[in-house]
């Protein structure tokens, strides 16, 4: 985090002379989900995509689409009964993962305990129980 962008996690903790943070829990997650894709937090939060460069991917591409030529070259003319099976591409970072659904009803479950937890928060706030 601060060699991308110079803050220091120890400012989620700390405050400036008028009592603001330095660091909120917004920003630090903004800076996370921004951090570019061969940045050590990332790396270290587990996330395999940031491994692989642009060139990296070309070249998987490249290679996948010689296999595909191929076994079209070597299957041509041959009985679809005799036929050899596709090649499979390369793997790559971050494949054959399944991408959370913003409306799956986890999500919805989890968005309304978040919302009676923040409305419950506001009025302990309201009646001074929490400062």
């Amino acid at each position: 985090m601060r060699e991308h962008y110079g803050a220091r996690l120890s400012d989620l903790f700390r405050r400036d002379m008028h009592g603001v943070p330095l660091l909120t829990w917004r920003e630090l997650g903004g800076y996370i989900r921004r951090l570019p894709p061969g940045a050590r937090t990332r790396l270290a939060l587990g996330d395999k995509d940031g491994i692989w460069g642009l060139g990296e991917h070309l070249a998987a591409l490249a290679i996948d689409e010689l296999r595909v030529a191929n076994w079209q070259r070597s299957n041509e003319g041959v009985k679809p009964s005799k036929r050899t099976k596709l090649p499979q591409p390369i793997g790559r970072p971050g494949a054959g993962r399944k991408t959370a659904d913003k409306n799956s009803p986890e999500r919805i479950a989890r968005r309304m305990a978040a919302k009676q937890r923040a409305a419950e928060r506001r009025s302990a706030i309201a009646r001074g129980e929490i400062t």
